[in-house]
């Protein structure tokens, strides 16, 4: 590239080939003006880095640093007037490489970014371009939070009056931006936050300020833009608006806080504004430098200077005056490089030498670095108390106007001054220079922000060690931790010192860094030319380009690059670098002349290159000359070693080749060998085959001849044989005849049956016509008076239509009515107030009438007065009287002026209401579509993750499935002798046993047939084992037995235990006497006390003290009721428990060996191991049965199978009573139902005061019915009342025992020490202290199993729904929970939790198709789940919870996530319930709903035509609507009682009417003959009952009646008219919850019933689907019935304090102790 024109690539590649042969840090700075292309011949640059070089590892570097190009240009560069992608920063990229020359990171520092452009931009400018592309990004989802708009609608974006840049996407921009931060390893959340800070920065600049006074200034209420920029960065409105409007002032002893003028407060709020940014692109460019960082070492690196041209503009500030002073510096580095450092180096050499001119800019730079310069002045006036832009101006003119030549003073203009760069003149405006300079920001504000909320927004304000990387992970946290981030002191003072430096100090620092920097490096220059100032494509200006030549000092470097000598090397460097040039002779000791020697025969002209002292001086392209030599001479030596290398390779082939061949030979003749072999082996075998083949024909041959003798033999007998046969043939025909005979009678018998019953069928089918004609004749008539009935049914159904239309109609009316009601009312309370407003305004003009009144009489005083000087003032009075009229004249004129703005203000605020409510309704509108979008985003989320969910766990059960067939696999038993283990029988079936027990039978048998077979030596040591194991088991039974006993034993001592019970209450019931006195006595001396001053007024002592007594009385009422409902749940339970020990206390009636094998597994285990004696088929029993053995067991096999027998009976005993008690109940119920509608039928006769009256009869005998069935309870409340009795008794004795207790105490003070020595003591009781639990239960780790057993596996809904609290399992379980948490056991807790989801999944799996079982345990788990939620101790779960509940909270662990596993195991259950409710109405729908007939009459006929469709239910089994309705009921009965939760019911009821419309509608589609307005009509008739139904659970707001709209809409499409275009459009408008398909089918398959129906014509279909053609909707038939709506679990709290649950014995939980 080098021999090419100038390209940037050529100047990239000479860097980097620098770098690698000189082994020196490189340096490229791109100089020129503003637009001539600096910033985009950097990134070539750096491209052309990343592409030769690479990276080192796979982490793709050279991507990330081609990537943070985008990041700058986007927070950083800004259209300009003078270029479209300004660069209003410097940076200054270093890219490093290793020891291989591979890209390993980069690193930028920047310098001077342009706050000013945040907050103002000139004409035709526009913001920095970040800003632009967040506005055209507004309408993405992710940034709705940020409320952007238009770029036209920002003050910060808008000033420029140019928001587009031409060929410019900023939305695209925005997209590159954000894949940069993604590359850059920003993460979302972190990118999200950046743009969060960004879109605030434009909301602040649209924060408007009000003057308050001159002096002060106030922000608006309620200001939208102040409001969107505090909930953006997390922090207050008060303090933002109240900081933006005053500051504060400290002095040595105190602090003021004063408000600030309009201007100041603008001022602030654009500071505070650059001062966010400044600090969010610091945090960008730190954040980019991590991730371009890289931790291996570093051996070099090039650095890129990218740094803002040399600028003049109409109005330049201080930021034109830093980026001129820093190309100041550059070009005197250029200078220092080019010019001096290349000019002294041949002078040091001693090369003959012509010295150039060239420009200094020396004195420039002093002008405005150097002591008592420009920067030194304006940082000494920042430091000044009242130092000013004017103050500042006037000691630059008197300090450099006379002694400078390069600065000067404009003509017009005492606060501007003019520089004399190396470039051109330009003039710097003074105004903002301090401001600027000091870069001050309100204090207070800084504070506001950093006590903000929003992380991001507190870390761009800490120190840069504190900061976070938005790539890392934060720091794990474990339990309830909470981090708090507190600031260093020592780091904050040096912060703020840090702060104090000014912007010029700091700038000038960094660049005196920046000048160290490229010193250290070898430079590259890379001058941009500017081709014209309009931003003109192709055109180029000529005079333009020739003054930035000149300028940059471009024309004296190519005469110094034509003269003097480029390159430039060591003799030392050129010695190793140029050896191998070089042949053993050159080589001297002597390194100069070496050289010298070498290039006198390299270089034949002697003027390329010149001998300095120590270095060697070439002219342009004679290095490259040796290079290329160098290349060759090592091309050369590489081409002898491939020779080499490739001879070698080759030989070593050959070698292989060879070797390979003698292999292939060897095995080749041993394969010749073996095939000999083989030859000679065949040759004998064939042989042998020969001498057995003859010898099988021979033997074949007598084989065959003995055949033939055999057969003659055989003819012989069989002749022998028919002559005896036809001896005794004779004999036995006389029998055959016989029977013949006999046939031939018994079958002309049948033949005269035959027609005997034939002619009796004809008679009968001749008497059956006449019937039928009969019949027919009936039929005709009564089908008649159906047709009639229909059309009156028909009228009816009209009438009742147009009832309902006018009743829609009156509920309008009334509405508007109530609407003109509220508007009168709000006009006449308009009217009133304006009457209050005129009678105010009377009472003025009365007050202004007697005004009037005393001014008359002064006038007429005066008027007395004047009669005496008439003559004199007569001319005053004329001109007086002339003043007042034009005075009134000019009052009445203001007033009719004051009446027109009156009346403008009027319209312009009726104008202003008008349009803010139509935004208001429109925004309205738009946040209740945005709102409805995510709202159904958020529902197919849910269901989505629900049918992976469930997707899941259908592979979970299948691997399960999996498993224990492969365990099953494993385990079969291999072919032959089976050895049938003791234990093997107990998992086998019921017919199994049977068929095996019928075997042994058989088996026995044949035993018995054959007494003398052998015994098998293994079936005997099989029976000797049997017999140990029925010893072992008879052992372990009797164990058993005794410990029922003892516990029957302890059972029978409970009594005891109930004495020390009652004595226990009888205490308590003392200490709630004492209470109560004490409580009465509190009331009585209120009472006495305020007994004057109204004691029973609210807020009185007296009333405060009823008022505590009535609560606490509630309070312990409620806690009394609780306590009896225990006492009933433990009544039924003890009574069962009793009811059980009894039985078992019974001795039965078998033998002592016999009567432990209670259970029918374990009968058939006993058996099955002796099951094996029958498999030998003949055992020896007399050698089986030497010591009795086997008569034992025979002795144990009947009595097995008499009890079996009897167990049996028994349960089918049971079981037929069960079937007659509920036949009789069915059979009563009907009965009920016959009464109930006879008396219906009566009732409707009678007369309505009749009516009224047996209604209350029926009501009174129903009620007396229902107490009647309800005995049982009944008892349990005599027991109940027994028990107060008892109670009531006991408080008796309690009083007269206090009252005793008193009477002792009186008398103890009367009797004297002596007598009190004699009398006895009596015992007093004293009262025991409640003790106070904290509603935990503590158990021990090996009942876990115990536990679980009791409360989950075995558990009976039934019972629990019945007698016990809702969720009781589920309390039960958190309250163990709580207690492995109270104690710190994370062992403990989770192996709870484990085993409580595996019980229940367990459960389901087993018992899933039980609706009641599924029920209940969904109910308990999402208690469960509510319980984790309530007790987390997180604060939106603690809003409902009382103080003793929150002391109830988790302290050790955070179960969030399994929180989330019983979620998804609640949702697993809610979905096993809608299939077990699915299967069971499924089978009722169509019958329900379609079938059957709810309005008898309505159908009529069938419709002609159609084939007769035959049920699959019997007619006896067909379900109703009323069978629907009764199994919801059932449904709803049961999740109520389980305490199913409000909301978790309106959704599977909602669920449960998806299913009945898309099961009835689909039906509907498929089906002919129930298309017809009749069936329409029984549609219509049953979703009203369905909607009864609803309204009477109240569960119309769940949505279910929603889900019917299709099969309504389907209903009514089958009754309105189908004819005209009018019908058309009805249709198309009234069916909008049908698609398409399902509108056309079911106008294809309506058929009419009746005359005055017609079909539907197919003109009239096309019509429909032509008007439903733009619709967008899916194109199936049928409704999905699989379809499962999304479940949601709302957060619902148990006002249940957990210490006042009580465990009944009924659950067998006595293991677990209340803590």
């Amino acid at each position: 590239m080098g021999d090419m024109d100038p390209h940037i690539f050529a100047v990239a590649e000479e860097a980097y080939k620098q770098m690698a042969r000189d082994e020196r840090n490189q340096s490229i700075i791109v100089s020129g003006e503003s637009g001539a292309g600096k910033t985009v011949s950097a990134k070539y640059a750096m491209r052309y880095f990343a592409t030769v070089s690479g990276s080192a590892s796979e982490a793709n570097v050279e991507e990330k640093v081609l990537a943070s190009n985008p990041i700058m240009e986007s927070i950083g560069n800004a259209k300009t007037t003078r270029n479209d992608n300004s660069s209003r920063f410097g940076k200054y990229i270093e890219i490093g490489f290793d020891k291989k020359y591979r890209i390993i990171g980069a690193n930028m520092r920047t310098y001077l970014l342009e706050k000013s452009r945040v907050v103002f931009q000139a004409d035709e400018e526009r913001n920095y371009h970040i800003f632009y592309q967040l506005c055209a990004s507004a309408h993405l989802p992710e940034f709705k939070a940020l409320k952007l708009g238009k770029a036209n609608d920002f003050h910060y974006t808008k000033q420029g009056r140019n928001p587009v840049i031409d060929g410019v996407d900023d939305a695209k921009e925005m997209s590159t931006t954000r894949n940069a931060f993604t590359l850059l390893g920003v993460n979302e959340s972190y990118q999200l936050g950046l743009f969060q800070i960004l879109a605030s920065i434009l909301h602040l600049g649209n924060v408007e300020v009000k003057d308050r006074d001159p002096d002060s200034s106030i922000i608006p209420p309620n200001n939208g833009h102040l409001s969107v920029f505090c909930e953006l960065m997390g922090v207050t409105y008060q303090d933002m608006s109240h900081w933006l409007c005053h500051k504060k002032l400290k002095t040595a002893t105190e602090t003021y806080i004063k408000p600030i003028p309009k201007l100041q407060a603008i001022n602030a709020r654009d500071a505070l504004a650059k001062h966010i940014y400044a600090k969010l692109f610091n945090w960008i460019v730190d954040h980019v430098n991590k991730a371009l960082h890289s931790t291996v070492k570093q051996h070099s690196f090039i650095g890129v200077l990218d740094i803002y041209g040399f600028e003049t503009f109409e109005i330049n500030s201080f930021e034109q005056f830093c980026i001129n002073y820093a190309n100041e510096k550059l070009q005197q580095q250029f200078n220092m490089h080019v010019f001096k450092l290349e000019q002294e180096e041949y002078m040091k050499e001693q090369i003959p030498w012509t010295l150039i001119d060239f420009y200094d800019n020396q004195p420039c730079i002093n002008l405005i670095e150097a002591k008592m310069g420009i920067l030194d002045l304006l940082d000494e006036e920042c430091k000044m108390p009242k130092g000013s832009d004017d103050s500042w101006a006037q000691k630059l003119y008197n300090t450099h106007l006379k002694t400078c030549a390069l600065f000067e003073k404009p003509r017009m203009s005492n606060k501007a001054f003019i520089i004399q760069h190396f470039a051109d003149k330009v003039e710097y405006q003074c105004d903002g220079f301090l401001e600027k300079n000091k870069d001050t920001v309100n204090e207070e504000q800084i504070h506001v922000l950093k006590a903000s909320k929003f992380d991001l927004l507190v870390e761009l304000f800490r120190d840069e060690e504190k900061a976070t990387s938005p790539t890392g992970a934060a720091p794990a946290t474990g339990g309830r931790t909470r981090l708090s981030v507190k600031p260093d002191k020592n780091k904050a003072g040096q912060a703020s010192k840090e702060h104090k430096k000014t912007v010029g100090l700091q700038f000038r620092n960094s660049l005196q860094l920046l000048m160290e920097t490229l010193n250290a490096t070898t430079p590259h220059y890379v001058r941009c030319i500017k081709p014209n100032d309009h931003k003109y494509a192709f055109t180029f200006d000529p005079k333009r380009a020739v003054q930035q030549l000149r300028a940059c000092g471009v024309l004296e470097t190519i005469r110094i690059s034509a003269a003097g000598f480029p390159s430039r090397w060591t003799y030392q460097e050129f010695f190793s670098r140029y050896r191998v040039l070089m042949k053993q002779k050159d080589v001297l000791t002597d390194r100069k002349m070496t050289c010298k020697n070498v290039l006198e025969k390299l270089v034949q002209d002697p003027d390329k290159y010149q001998f300095g002292k120590t270095k060697i001086f070439f002219r342009a392209g004679q290095v490259a000359y040796l290079e290329k030599l160098r290349a060759d001479k090592l091309r050369a030596a590489c081409i002898r070693i491939q020779k080499t290398i490739r001879c070698w390779l080759a030989r070593k082939k050959y070698l292989r080749m060879k070797h390979a061949a003698t292999t292939i030979q060897r095995y080749v003749r041993g394969y010749q060998a073996r095939c000999l072999a083989k030859f000679l082996r065949r040759t004998r075998a064939a042989i042998i085959i020969q001498k057995y083949q003859r010898m099988y024909v021979q033997r074949t041959c007598y084989k065959r001849k003995q055949a033939a003798a055999l057969a003659m033999q055989c003819i012989l007998r069989a002749y022998m044989a028919r002559q005896l046969y036809k001896l005794l043939r004779e004999h036995k025909a006389i029998i055959i005849q016989k029977m013949v005979r006999g046939w031939l009678a018994r079958q002309w018998f049948k033949r005269s049956l035959k027609a005997i019953v034939y002619l009796q069928c004809c008679i009968r089918r001749m008497r059956a016509k006449r019937e039928l004609k009969k019949l027919k004749i009936e039929a005709r008539s009564v089908e008649h008076f159906k047709k009639l009935n229909i059309g009156m049914e028909n009228k009816i159904m009209q009438l009742q239509r147009r009832i309902d239309d006018q009743n829609k109609e009156n509920r309008v009316l009334s509405e508007r009515l109530n609407s003109l009601e509220v508007s009168h009312a709000a006009e006449s309370e308009r009217q009133r107030v304006e009457l209050t407003r005129l009678r105010g305004a009377e009472e003025d003009a009365k007050n202004n009438a007697n005004k009037v009144t005393s001014l008359l009489e002064e006038l007429e005083r005066l008027r007395k007065d004047l009669q005496n000087t008439q003559k004199e003032k007569k001319a005053i009075e004329d001109w007086a009287r002339t003043y007042q009229d034009e005075m009134e004249q000019m009052i009445s004129e203001l007033k009719e002026q004051n009446h027109l703005l009156k009346n403008e203000k009027n319209d312009l605020n009726r104008l202003i209401q008008e349009q803010s409510q139509q935004w208001t309704e429109k925004m309205q509108r738009a946040l209740k579509e945005e709102t409805q979008q995510l709202e159904n985003d958020l529902n197919e989320e849910r269901s989505r993750y629900q049918n992976l969910l469930t997707e899941h766990l259908r592979l979970e059960e299948k691997y399960d499935d999996l498993k224990e067939e492969i365990t099953l696999a494993v385990n079969v038993p291999k072919p032959g002798h089976r050895r049938t283990d003791s234990t093997h029988s107990s998992n086998e079936s019921e017919c199994t046993y049977n068929s095996e027990f019928a075997e042994s039978e058989e088996g026995s048998r044949g035993g018995e047939d054959v007494p003398k077979a052998i015994l098998d030596m293994s079936l005997f040591l099989k029976l000797q084992k049997r017999v140990s194991e029925l010893e072992q088991e008879k052992q372990s039974l009797q164990n058993e037995l005794d410990r029922r006993e003892e516990q029957f034993q302890r059972a029978r001592a409970r009594p005891y235990i109930d004495l020390s019970l009652l004595c226990f209450q009888r205490q308590e019931l003392e200490s709630e006497n004492k209470k109560l006195k004490h409580d009465l006595n509190e009331m009585r001396q209120s009472l006495r006390g305020s007994a004057e001053a109204g004691s029973a007024a609210p807020g009185s002592p007296a009333y405060t003290v009823l008022l505590d007594q009535l609560n606490a009385s509630n309070e312990e009422l409620e806690v009394r009721k609780e306590e009896v409902l225990i006492l009933r749940s433990q009544l039924v339970s003890q009574k069962e428990a009793m009811q059980h020990k009894e039985t078992m206390t019974e001795p039965l009636p078998y033998i002592e060996d016999v009567q432990k094998l209670t259970d029918a597994k374990e009968i058939s285990q006993a058996y099955m191991g002796l099951k094996e004696t029958s498999r030998s088929p003949f055992p020896d029993f007399h050698k089986l049965n030497e010591d009795g053995e086997l008569w034992l067991v025979y002795e144990g096999l009947k009595e097995t199978n008499r009890l079996l027998e009897s167990q049996l009976q028994a349960q089918r005993r049971s079981h037929e009573n069960e079937v007659e008690v509920l036949r009789g109940e069915l059979q009563s119920v009907k009965e009920e139902n016959n009464r109930q509608q006879q008396l219906l039928a009566q009732n409707l006769q009678l007369p309505p005061e009749a009516r009224i009256e047996a209604s209350l009869q029926h009501e009174i005998t129903r009620l007396t019915n229902e107490n009647l069935r309800f005995i049982c309870y009944s008892d349990l409340m005599e027991q109940l009342e027994k028990q107060d009795k008892t109670v009531r008794k006991l408080k008796k004795q309690l009083k007269v025992f206090a009252k005793k207790i008193n009477d002792l105490e009186g008398g103890q003070m009367d009797v004297s020490p002596g007598q009190t020595a004699d009398e006895p003591v009596h015992p007093v009781n004293i009262p025991r202290r409640e003790k106070d639990f904290q509603g935990m239960l503590e158990y021990k780790k090996e009942d876990e199993l115990k536990l679980v057993k009791n409360l989950i596996l075995e558990l009976k809904p039934r019972g629990v729904a019945v007698n016990l609290i809702p969720g009781l399992p589920a309390y039960i379980l958190f309250m163990c929970l709580r207690h492995a948490d109270y104690i710190n056991d994370d062992q403990k807790v989770r192996s709870l939790l484990t085993s409580v989801i595996n019980s229940i999944k367990k459960i389901l799996k087993k018992r899933g198709d039980d609706f009641e079982t599924v029920s209940f345990w969904l109910s308990n788990t999402c208690r469960f789940l509510h319980c984790l939620k309530q007790y987390s101790g997180d604060e939106q779960f603690m809003k409902h919870n009382t103080t003793k509940q929150n002391d109830h909270c988790l302290s050790n662990f955070d179960l969030a996530e399994y929180r989330q596993v019983l979620s998804d195991l609640a949702i697993q259950i809610y979905q096993q319930l809608i299939k077990c409710m699915e299967n069971i109405l499924q089978p009722m729908i169509v019958s329900g709903m379609l079938e059957h007939e709810t309005i008898q009459g309505v159908s009529g006929v069938k419709p002609t035509g159609l084939r007769k469709r035959t049920s699959s239910i019997a007619d006896e089994g067909t379900y109703t609507l009323d069978s629907i309705i009764r199994q919801l009921n059932s449904f709803h009965s049961i999740m109520c009682q389980h305490g199913t939760d409000p909301e978790l019911i309106k959704q599977v009821v909602k669920q449960q009417f998806y299913i009945i419309g898309a099961v009835t509608l689909n039906n509907l589609l498929l089906r002919k003959d129930m298309c017809s307005w009749s069936k329409g009509m029984q549609i219509r008739y049953n979703v009203s009952q369905l909607e009864e139904w609803l309204r009477d659970k109240n569960l119309m707001t769940c949505g279910a009646k929603e889900t019917l709209e299709p099969l309504i809409q389907a209903a009514q499409l089958l009754q309105v008219k189908k004819k005209t275009d009018e019908d058309a459009e009805a249709i198309c408008s009234m069916c909008n919850s049908l698609s398409t398909a399902q509108i056309v089918k079911v106008l294809n398959l309506y058929t009419p019933v009746n005359a005055f129906e017609e079909r539907v014509s197919v003109l009239f279909i096309r019509t429909i689907q032509t008007r439903l053609r733009d619709r967008k909707e899916s194109p199936q038939l049928l409704m999905d019935t699989k379809l499962i709506y999304p479940v949601t679990f709302p957060f619902n709290p148990s006002s249940l304090a957990l210490e006042t649950i009580q465990i009944p014995s009924s659950l067998n939980v006595g293991f677990l102790t209340r803590v």
